[in-house]
């Protein structure tokens, strides 16, 4: 909530305006006393968007389809002026998060929680349906979370199946005409084909919010809208994660066909099934604080400014209603969460400082799910802890997924362990955002990040060359940038970027791992590295340190290039070439596909010697295309497996606890590592005073030990020291984890 602004109104329709809530290219949504004292959400449309042709008929429609209507899980409409100067229209204020929030605050939902979740979107669906209407922008920022079930809010851009009611299908949310939001589209809506958009358009969108509430993923993925149209309309979605016992019928939701999905009753039916939430207590436990909080926070409310100096209470207001006076410029609750209001894209992020207002007692509920007031007067209960906010930018639906999607369960495993302390004086909110890999997505993720100021610090990106594409932006914001899994492309930047945190060693110390595996286990007399072009900067920087290094020890080497174009026939003569020279070695620093067809090649030629590669050829594609061929192939990684190292027995166990009992994937607890030494930066540089140029300051000056490693500033380098390599051997199918280069000799 932000304080009101001296040309706001002191009163619409009867209302008492409070605070603003959120604004955009359509109008402002405030907080509001209703003339029965609950509070309210007010929408405000601005006088040049009324003047349009056609407006006020849309408005109406809009009015008019909220007013049709009634179903517990559905916001109810309490008033509504189309032919106001300013046209308005009133809802129940829900003090909960959105979907959206929820899942970015505290991560996916449990299956029992979207179960209930679900049943109760479907029946409120059967009701908007049953209206005569479709909603068609059925996405995770319309659907708020309340304490005793879900409400769906913004009709407006619903309509009448295929047109009947003859409107042409404008939107009022923020940001003009739209029909819908890419990742929660139907194939239809992704098509345009309006007159085909009906019911089951609206089970489709329903199938993409489970989903993405139960992965925290968008099923058809991230990036470019037209990348994520083409692929709900052509690929099948991604439902890893989701549980077995909803998969089926979400893919049937999510059927490219409207003939071939469930209806919304047959759907609430399905989904009431596997509701097994306790009574009363549907949601997750995080959830429910942010609920309360959320609730506390609007409790807290002081007075009114003065908006309009000297001006009377209206004639419309309620009898003792006193006209606006004096208040508190500083306004609003505070937190780093957002309370969304009727309206896409009006919801507006809070301070970053919580006020230290005190709460008074006695609260009582009324009408819908969150609507409350405040009676009797009583001690304040102590001040909460100060939010802040740290952006992942991530992959998350792309090449590099499983690291990102690792990564995001370690960092947020690491705020949530830093805010949960008895001690802790902030917490942190997570807000995920997913590049898909691409380089033209990062650049604008980097570009919203960068222009959120409440956003303090941001892990990631995923891959080096997002990174390449979005460190400069970083820097001239002035945003910490922490990353976990980069390893060349930035790494020459930490002179010139002061913002730039690597927390794992450069691409190029990975040579240490190969040649202590080189001298201490195979005893290499002669090996031959290959410098896979295919691999850029990775590639050349391995064979360059790793031919030092064996060049010192006096052992013999020959260096070979592999042109990133190359065919069978290139690799089966370098493979001929390695043999018949004699070597008992060879080190390939390739990706998965190129390393697998090295390891056939090799194979083909009898070689008989060690194969060393990096953690680029690690992933099922290695081990698929290999076969048996990658048997005996170890590699170099600066990742461990926390689920088979002892040093962190108790990360994994946490990790299963906080993710349904999944283990932890590969860089997991490296990146809980580099959240936690974040969130040590964050609170050293003045917690909830903290200021983007006073962390980047306090990253040089941070010492953190983890998990993983020891992360520290080290001036005299003019880098990171980040040790933490280890080895992994391919056999039978699947990575082994050998453990640290110092100690293994497997």
């Amino acid at each position: 909530m932000k304080p009101l602004l001296p040309g706001d109104p002191a009163w619409v329709g009867g209302h008492r305006i409070l605070r603003r809530l959120g604004a955009g290219g359509m109008g402002v949504v405030y907080l509001a006393r209703s003339p029965g004292a609950a509070l309210a959400a007010v929408k405000v449309i601005r006088p040049p968007h009324a003047d349009e042709p056609g407006f006020r008929a849309r408005f109406r429609r809009e009015a008019d389809a909220a007013r049709r209507v009634r179903h517990p899980c559905v916001v109810p409409l309490w008033g509504a002026d189309p032919d106001a100067p300013a046209p308005w229209l009133a809802t129940a204020f829900v003090a909960g998060p959105s979907v959206e929030e929820a899942v970015a605050a505290c991560g996916p939902l449990p299956r029992p929680a979207v179960a209930r979740l679900g049943a109760d979107l479907a029946s409120a669906l059967g009701a908007v349906h049953g209206a005569g209407l479709v909603h068609r922008d059925v996405k995770p920022g319309n659907v708020l979370l309340a304490l005793d079930g879900p409400r769906l809010i913004d009709f407006g851009i619903a309509r009448e199946p295929a047109g009947t009611d003859g409107s042409d299908g404008s939107a009022l949310t923020a940001g003009g005409a739209v029909v819908g939001s890419p990742g929660f589209l139907s194939p239809e809506q992704a098509l345009g084909r309006g007159r085909e958009i009906g019911p089951p358009s609206d089970v489709f969108s329903l199938g993409c919010l489970l989903a993405f509430a139960l992965t925290g993923r968008r099923p058809f993925g991230g990036g470019p809208v037209a990348a994520v149209l083409a692929r709900t309309v052509l690929e099948e979605p991604d439902l890893d994660g989701v549980p077995r016992e909803l998969a089926p019928l979400l893919r049937a939701c999510l059927d490219k066909e409207p003939a071939g999905r469930p209806g919304a009753a047959e759907a609430g039916r399905a989904l009431a099934a596997g509701d097994d939430a306790p009574a009363g207590a549907w949601l997750p436990a995080p959830v429910t604080a942010l609920v309360a909080r959320r609730s506390a926070a609007a409790l807290a409310l002081p007075g009114v400014e003065r908006t309009q100096p000297g001006r009377p209470a209206p004639p419309d207001a309620p009898a003792g209603s006193p006209a606006p006076s004096g208040g508190d410029a500083a306004g609003g609750a505070a937190g780093a969460d957002t309370v969304t209001a009727l309206g896409a894209g009006l919801a507006a992020p809070t301070r970053r400082r919580f006020l230290r207002l005190g709460v008074l007692g006695g609260v009582v509920a009324a009408g819908g799910g969150g609507v409350w007031w405040v009676r009797g007067r009583e001690e304040p209960p102590p001040a909460a802890p100060a939010r802040l906010r740290v952006a992942l930018h991530a992959d998350l639906s792309g090449t590099a997924r499983a690291a990102g999607r690792a990564q995001e369960n370690g960092v947020r495993l690491a705020l949530e362990e830093a805010g949960s302390r008895a001690d802790a004086v902030v917490r942190f909110a997570l807000v995920v955002h997913d590049d898909g890999g691409g380089v033209r997505a990062a650049r604008a993720v980097a570009e919203e990040i960068a222009a959120d100021e409440t956003i303090l610090a941001v892990v990631g990106p995923t891959t080096d060359r997002c990174a390449a594409a979005v460190v400069d932006r970083y820097q001239e914001a002035l945003l910490p940038m922490v990353s976990v899994s980069l390893g060349s492309a930035p790494a020459r930047t930490l002179f010139t970027h002061r913002v730039y945190a690597s927390t794992r060693p450069a691409d190029g110390v990975l040579a240490a791992p190969v040649v202590a595996h080189l001298g201490r286990t195979v005893g290499a007399r002669l090996t031959v590295l290959v410098d896979d072009l295919a691999e850029g900067d990775h590639s050349r920087a391995v064979c360059r340190e790793t031919e030092r290094a064996l060049g010192r020890s006096g052992s013999a080497v020959r260096s070979r290039t592999l042109a990133a174009d190359a065919d069978d026939d290139r690799f089966g003569r370098l493979a001929a070439e390695v043999t018949g020279a004699g070597a008992d070695a060879v080190v390939f620093p390739g990706g998965p596909e190129r390393t697998a067809r090295f390891a056939g090649a090799l194979r083909a030629a009898g070689f008989g010697g060690a194969r060393v590669a990096t953690q680029r050829a690690m992933g099922p594609a290695f081990l698929r295309r290999a076969g048996r061929d990658g048997d005996g192939w170890v590699f170099a990684t600066a990742f461990l497996d926390a689920a088979a190292s002892a040093a962190t027995a108790d990360f994994a166990a946490a990790h299963r606890k906080r993710f349904d009992g999944a283990a932890p994937s590969w860089y997991a607890a490296e990146a809980y590592d580099a959240a936690s030494f974040l969130t040590r930066a964050l609170t050293e540089a003045g917690g909830a005073d903290a200021e983007r140029g006073g962390v980047v300051r306090r990253l040089r000056t941070t010492h953190h030990r983890g998990v993983t490693r020891t992360i520290r500033y080290d001036a005299s380098a003019a880098a990171y020291t980040t040790e933490g390599l280890y080895l992994f051997r391919a056999s039978g199918g699947r990575f082994r984890y050998l453990g640290p280069y110092e100690e293994a000799t497997g």
